[in-house]
């Protein structure tokens, strides 16, 4: 067995990883052709991977301009530790206040940390959104590893 396969998630493994971070690289094109990464917090909708941002912002910018993105989700220090899940796909725009408002209150409950923790009240973030739009990433190609797998027999 290669080992490139001996290392990758099964789809269960990959939706616990995914569902139990809460953090990303975010992956877009700037008008230049370059890449534009930056970090975000990020919620699930629908199953697939959600963030909000102000709507002016350069991702937004890019994304309304260009919409594929890569997400990476990835933790480990030691090469042995290594796991990740790499989401290519195109960012679908969402501009209803009560969906932008549902995917804010997602990114907020993880971004407040662990289970359990309370949640910021809906009032503040409604706040903060008023200039936020929203995204879904629909997944075109998903890779992912886990470096743990190397230290088990094959």
């Amino acid at each position: 067995m290669k080992q490139r396969a001996r290392i990758a998630m099964s789809e269960d493994e990959i939706i616990t990883f995914v569902e139990g971070s809460w953090k990303l690289q975010l992956g877009t094109v700037n008008p230049d052709g370059t890449p534009h990464l930056v970090p975000m917090f990020y919620g699930l909708t629908a199953g697939m991977m959600s963030f909000w941002t102000y709507g002016k912002a350069r991702k937004a910018l890019n994304i309304r301009r260009d919409p594929r993105v890569s997400c990476l989700v990835e933790t480990g220090e030691e090469y042995s530790e290594l796991r990740g899940v790499l989401v290519y796909g195109v960012a679908r725009r969402i501009d209803d206040p009560a969906d932008v408002l549902a995917v804010g209150m997602t990114v907020a409950r993880r971004m407040a940390g662990a289970p359990g923790t309370e949640s910021p009240p809906a009032e503040y973030v409604a706040h903060t959104g008023r200039k936020r739009v929203a995204f879904v990433v629909e997944p075109t190609r998903v890779i992912s590893w886990d470096h743990r797998k190397l230290t088990t027999p094959a």
